[in-house]
């Protein structure tokens, strides 16, 4: 009898969801089309208070909000109404390796959005910090691990139909309030404060100061590191593999 090791399951099952994900056309227009419009639209429109350098963080939190949450959730919820899941979880495949195989595909796509996104940037004239960077990269794989998170969790909670209900709803609910659109720098002082603890604004704001000042967002870390280890916690727990 042939057993599997952990990391050798999360490879697998990584190599599987990058390839579905590959094939997906809206998938791919989600994480390419649709941010290149974006950053074009802030970044000549005059809606970015500072332009470009203003623009690029802002666009980067909602790729990696829309794809590591919205499109995840919505994807994972249907899998499990197909019946998809239900066959995994007759494998050697456990809750943590089908979360941390997600998180990998996903977080590889990420990435590849992220660089065109910084690519076009850069030909916009985006003028980064690049002391953040680091801390930009870093904020990027926490803000990632906990949408991956959040949305195994509404995927494995809900049905199909309220997952897509859910996932679009908290998505621009999260852009227009919560600290993506509107920088929580710019709200009433308590607002901000509370909407600072948000895994939204903890993500925009911590690449707007690593990119625009070169400086390390402490807080956002915390809060995001919060969000994370809460998220993987809960997904472990309620995460089911039939409806």
């Amino acid at each position: 009898m042939t057993t599997t090791t952990s990391a050798t399951r999360i490879r697998a099952h990584t190599r599987w969801e990058l390839r579905l994900l590959l094939r997906n056309g809206e998938q791919l227009l989600l994480m390419f089309v649709v941010p290149v419009l974006l950053l074009i639209a802030l970044g000549f429109s005059g809606l970015s208070t500072k332009g470009i350098n203003s623009a690029v963080p802002t666009v980067l939190a909602v790729s990696i909000m829309a794809t590591c949450f919205t499109s995840l959730a919505i994807g994972t919820g249907f899998e499990r109404r197909a019946g998809a899941l239900r066959y995994l979880g007759t494998t050697p495949l456990t809750k943590f390796d089908l979360i941390s195989g997600k998180f990998l595909a996903t977080a590889t796509l990420t990435a590849m959005s992220a660089a065109v996104i910084v690519a076009l940037g850069l030909a916009m004239s985006w003028d980064p910090e690049l002391s953040g960077i680091l801390p930009a990269v870093l904020v990027a794989l926490l803000a990632s691990a906990a949408w991956v998170a959040w949305a195994m969790v509404l995927a494995g909670v809900f049905r199909a139909e309220a997952v897509l209900a859910i996932a679009n709803g908290l998505f621009l609910l999260f852009i227009m309030f919560g600290g993506v659109a509107v920088a929580t720098s710019q709200m009433p002082g308590p607002v901000g404060a509370a909407i600072d603890l948000l895994p939204s604004a903890a993500l925009a704001n911590g690449l707007r100061e690593s990119l625009e000042t070169g400086g390390f967002p402490v807080l956002a870390v915390i809060v995001l590191t919060f969000w994370t280890v809460l998220g993987v916690v809960l997904a472990r727990r309620s995460f089911r593999w039939e409806p």
